[in-house]
């Protein structure tokens, strides 16, 4: 069930440090910033919830990088 709260082991794009998240898919698709514990970069978390395949989908990037 999505609403529940789900935990997922994510890699620190900078230093490659590994820690465990807390995603809640009860507040719909997120697009947030979090610190890295280990390097202190801040890490972007976008995550999008599929209703009809009844899965979350986590995107993990650094904060510097750019799109063109």
């Amino acid at each position: 069930m999505l609403e529940d709260l789900q935990q997922q082991r994510i890699e620190c794009p900078h230093c490659g440090h590994h820690l465990h998240v807390t995603l809640d898919p009860s507040a719909g698709d997120q697009n947030y910033y979090d610190e890295c514990p280990a390097c202190c970069s801040e890490i972007h978390f976008n995550m999008h919830i599929d209703e009809v395949g009844q899965k979350i989908e986590l995107q993990v990037d650094a904060d510097d990088e750019q799109v063109f």
